[in-house]
């Protein structure tokens, strides 16, 4: 099917690329795209077959999944957004975190929960074969000693909230 075919069965809704995705990352349909054989142009897809993939016959499993979800502190590593809250970049919807892949399996990456991530729905959608490295500790201070001094407080405030047992044996003398 093209994607204006696609967009047409959806009854011309203006959402029918996402729900493409809500089907093959959440429903397990497998969906193909240029991506995955050279043969399809670009906006067009292949549904392999009608039934979906059992959630336990996918490549990463439940515990690796909740490891990974606790290990990240149930936030999208990419923007920061919070599971549950409103989502910074789309007030309309709740964040919803999926599990992306650090090297993304095309460019050699493994189901390793070394190599797996923490990423919202709106994160998630822009993130294929996109490698994002982490920053590290004096990146990250860099960045705050350029901010102006409302949004150092800011993020003070965020630590504070976030680490209230380490942030008050800090300040207690």
């Amino acid at each position: 099917m093209t994607s204006r075919e696609l967009q047409d069965a959806s009854g011309g809704i203006s959402e029918w690329a996402r729900r493409v995705r809500e089907l093959r990352n959440e429903e397990g349909f497998v969906i193909l795209t240029h991506h995955d054989r050279s043969e399809l142009k670009p906006g067009e897809y292949l549904l392999e077959t009608s039934k979906p993939q059992p959630a336990f016959a996918r490549d990463i499993s439940k515990e690796t999944r909740a490891f990974v979800l606790d290990r990240n502190g149930f936030t999208c590593q990419m923007c920061g957004a919070v599971a549950g809250e409103v989502h910074p970049q789309d007030h309309d919807r709740k964040t919803r975190l999926h599990i992306g892949h650090i090297i993304d399996k095309s460019q050699g990456g493994t189901d390793d929960a070394a190599n797996l991530r923490a990423l919202c729905s709106v994160c998630n959608e822009g993130a294929s074969n996109l490698t994002l490295t982490r920053p590290d500790v004096l990146k990250l201070m860099i960045q705050i000693r350029r901010a102006p001094t409302a949004d150092q407080l800011e993020a003070l405030k965020w630590l504070v909230l976030k680490f209230p047992v380490q942030a008050k044996a800090l300040l207690l003398p």
